[in-house]
């Protein structure tokens, strides 16, 4: 199967990533920072340290992810919760990334972001689960699993009380074809006009 395997190429690329914007972050934080470099005025040291920050968050947010499709892989379930979230943020991220690395940095950025937007995604639709021959229905079985709303109550029997009347047309248990409820004879409206 195709699933474990990307699982593991996003829980190494994500990684990666991770420790990539990390260390880019700190590196300009510290050239802001001997430099002494100001942008519209702003202190050198505020800059320096949001950069900081900045990358160590997003180094940590990216971690997470990978982590969340490292589990993935070994456990080899679909992820749940918080981890689909991060997962779906994720791929919302690399998209986004993508579109600003077009025109700010080149093809080649934009490119592997699209790579991995498209790793990411993948991972969460092997993972979805359809019904197809080989699968329960949602409803369960005898052991009475599955889908609570999908169940069917039991039939009442045919003299019991509250049950309605047939009416004229319906099929009666598949036994007889139905009939048209209209009569066959229809009479013209009489003329109102004098």
């Amino acid at each position: 199967m195709i699933r474990r395997p990307v699982a593991w190429v996003v829980a190494v690329v994500l990684l990666a990533e991770a420790l990539g914007i990390a260390a880019v972050n700190w590196f300009m934080g510290m050239v802001v920072d001997r430099q002494k470099m100001s942008l519209a005025g702003l202190d050198p040291d505020v800059m320096s340290m949001s950069s900081k920050i900045g990358g160590v968050v997003f180094g940590l947010y990216f971690a997470l992810c990978a982590l969340v499709a490292l589990l993935v892989a070994i456990r080899d379930r679909p992820p749940a919760g918080l981890g689909r979230v991060l997962l779906i943020s994720a791929a919302v991220v690399h998209g986004l990334l993508g579109a600003f690395a077009w025109g700010l940095i080149g093809v080649n950025a934009f490119l592997f972001m699209i790579v991995v937007l498209g790793l990411i995604v993948l991972l969460l639709m092997t993972y979805d689960r359809a019904v197809g021959p080989g699968q329960p229905a949602p409803g369960g079985g005898a052991d009475g699993g599955g889908d609570p709303a999908a169940r069917t109550e039991p039939h009442e029997d045919a003299g019991a009380p509250g049950r309605l009347p047939e009416q004229r047309g319906a099929p009666n248990g598949g036994e007889q074809e139905p009939q048209d409820s209209v009569p066959a004879r229809v009479t013209p409206p009489a003329p109102t006009t004098p």
